[in-house]
């Protein structure tokens, strides 16, 4: 473990908590037993770019319901893992499908349930407002809460560090993710 600026320019791959982490974790149920989650425009931007350009994300959360899984779609992300008790062992899985190597993973948690997954990696991240036991885990803070651009203010810094933020001036649109008619 090195520098963090330098350690960041090795990432193969991200990993996602989603209550806390891309939302603010505050949910509301319907009727049908989904539940309604508030995202951060700039962080969904942030995550279709990046798999636009090639990064491996995969989203890992406790977290259930179609919305939930939809939105992930709809940003590009073919790789996660919903109403996960077992966050380890998945992300253990997912590490040996991929040949991912934990050293070079960011995984950006906000809660007790992220913990285990966040010394297994070489580059705990969290947000701004992640309990105190996760504070004291990781190895960067974003200044961001929770669905307020900690998951943009990581990624950007990434693909900074890689040369690949605003490599091109297409950017992602709706258009771009959106299966053809």
């Amino acid at each position: 473990m090195g520098n963090f600026k330098e350690d960041i320019a090795h990432v193969e791959a991200f990993v996602f908590d989603v209550d806390g982490v891309m939302t603010d974790g505050g949910i509301i149920p319907t009727a049908d037993g989904d539940f309604i989650r508030r995202y951060n425009a700039k962080d969904g931007y942030a995550l279709a770019y990046a798999v636009k350009r090639g990064y491996k994300i995969c989203v890992i959360t406790g977290g259930r319901g179609k919305l939930l899984e939809r939105r992930l779609q709809m940003l590009g992300i073919n790789r996660y893992y919903t109403d996960c008790m077992d966050k380890i062992t998945t992300m253990r899985n997912y590490f040996a499908e991929e040949g991912i190597d934990p050293a070079h993973v960011i995984y950006m948690g906000d809660d007790i349930p992220d913990l285990e997954c966040m010394r297994e990696v070489g580059i705990p991240v969290c947000p701004a407002d992640a309990a105190s036991e996760v504070l004291e885990t990781v190895r960067y803070v974003s200044e961001f809460c929770g669905g307020g651009g900690a998951v943009r203010d990581i990624i950007e810094q990434v693909l900074r560090a890689r040369g690949d933020w605003a490599r091109d001036s297409m950017g992602v649109t709706p258009s771009t993710l959106a299966p053809s008619c």
